[in-house]
């Protein structure tokens, strides 16, 4: 055996071995290689959308906060204005309620002085006439003496 034929026939052997693996082996092994760098970068493409999602949706989520904020504080300063309306509303009906209860209990109540002094009239009118009667002794007719009764009673 010679060493050149085996080099030569180790050679040839090479060749075929690498042409096989170039047309057969290598192919898959690069397509497998691509597709998983494909799908590493798809991975990583979609972990960033989803990262600018959630920084979008952290965001919306603050403003809607924010706005809820503000709604239930004007809500809270219109319950507030509501409210100090209502009790001045209040106040002012019950200043007018008082009024008119001041302003019945007033008639009323001269109502009820001229009807007493009404009252002491007449009784003054009696006792003048018992007066008048004792005075003068005889027997003084009312009814026939009325109208200067009534007059003697307006004076007083």
């Amino acid at each position: 055996m010679n060493i050149n034929m085996t080099l030569i026939g180790q050679t040839i052997a090479f060749a075929i071995f690498v042409w096989f693996c170039t047309k057969y082996v290598w192919p898959p092994i690069s397509n497998a290689l691509h597709e998983r760098q494909k799908k590493i970068a798809d991975g990583l493409d979609a972990a960033s959308r989803a990262s600018r999602d959630l920084e979008l949706a952290q965001e919306r989520a603050e403003q809607t906060l924010r706005e809820s904020k503000e709604q239930a504080s004007q809500i809270l300063e219109q319950a507030n204005k509501r409210s100090a309306q209502m009790i001045e509303e209040a106040r002012d009906q019950a200043r007018a309620e008082g009024e008119r209860l001041i302003a019945s209990a007033r008639s009323e109540i001269e109502q009820e002085v001229n009807r007493a002094k009404d009252d002491l009239r007449a009784q003054v009118s009696h006792l003048a006439i018992i007066g008048a009667e004792r005075v003068l002794e005889a027997s003084v007719d009312e009814k026939a003496h009325r109208k200067l009764l009534d007059e003697l009673a307006a004076e007083l």
